[in-house]
């Protein structure tokens, strides 16, 4: 892993989108959205939620230590599940509703990297809880960084963009939303 390449692109799609998916457009090998950021963000984001719910918990006890593996494993449970159902459903959309051509590993692409902004507030939120409130407003930006990549990447036509800009914004804010509710509420249940 290479963290400074992983930093790098996640800057640049935070301070200039179009820039950086003309580069991701240029990748050949689209499989390496996983190894090269998704995964990698996934660990950062889970690491950094251990370490926040240790810090807020205390250190003593073994149940301070359980809560942050908990929080941990629902963070990185919830962006691995939402990022593998929002690509696929956002593929769904381009077959149905925009008459495209079935393409996963471009379409886990642009999921990969469109879930920068969520990666890096999970960062921060997981070690500063405070922001929450500021994160909730700053999700949105992900609209931005989904605007610039479904022209570049994803090819969509110019009459269809805005549309599926909000759908596939949705989707990617969404999904691993859902499924870190669940995936909480299923622990406090089972527990």
């Amino acid at each position: 892993m290479n963290y400074k390449e992983l930093f790098h692109i996640a800057m640049q799609l935070i301070s200039s989108p179009a820039r950086a998916w003309e580069e991701i457009r240029l990748e050949e090998d689209r499989r390496k959205v996983f190894t090269a950021f998704v995964y990698p963000m996934i660990g950062l984001c889970g690491l950094s939620v251990f370490i926040g719910s240790l810090v807020a918990k205390g250190w003593g006890g073994p149940q301070s230590f359980q809560y942050a593996m908990t929080q941990c494993c629902a963070v990185a449970v919830s962006l691995f599940g939402g990022y593998f159902l929002a690509a696929y459903l956002i593929n769904g959309l381009r077959v149905r509703m925009f008459a495209m051509g079935n393409d996963i590993p471009l379409v886990q692409q642009f999921a990969g990297y469109a879930l920068v902004v969520p990666f890096l507030l999970k960062i921060i939120i997981g070690i500063l809880p405070d922001f929450s409130i500021i994160a909730l407003l700053l999700q949105f930006y992900i609209v931005y960084v989904v605007w610039e990549g479904s022209a570049i990447l994803m090819k969509i036509a110019e009459k269809d963009r805005l549309r599926f800009t909000i759908l596939s914004s949705i989707l990617l804010i969404a999904c691993p939303a859902v499924i870190e509710f669940v995936f909480n509420k299923l622990t406090v249940v089972l527990n």
